[in-house]
């Protein structure tokens, strides 16, 4: 490799350190369901979301352990997290939801 014009080679070792952008990176799942409840309560989540964590005796501990034990429930929760917080507004802490 020349010093003075060449870059250093990208190996695998290299490229896999390169996080990509990940919107759900900070936020615990923990933090999600509780959003996600405080918005929509678990009447309209249960009907969002048909899983029976939201439906029948619908609490955060109970749903928080089936997510974590099911991959692609979790996504669906995530997706809509995602597709929400937009409509929230990032930073909106108030609880008022913005027309």
């Amino acid at each position: 490799m020349n010093k003075t014009t060449e870059q250093p080679e990208l190996t695998t070792e290299t490229q896999t350190r390169v996080h990509p952008k990940d919107p759900l990176h900070g936020i615990s799942l923990k933090e999600i369901v509780t959003s996600l409840e405080a918005n929509y309560g678990w009447d309209k989540l249960a009907a969002l979301i048909p899983i029976n964590c939201f439906k029948s005796d619908p609490s955060i501990k109970s749903s928080l352990t089936f997510l974590r034990k099911t991959p692609w429930a979790r996504t669906k929760v995530e997706e809509l997290y995602l597709k929400s917080s937009q409509n929230w507004g990032k930073y909106n802490k108030s609880g008022v939801e913005k027309p």
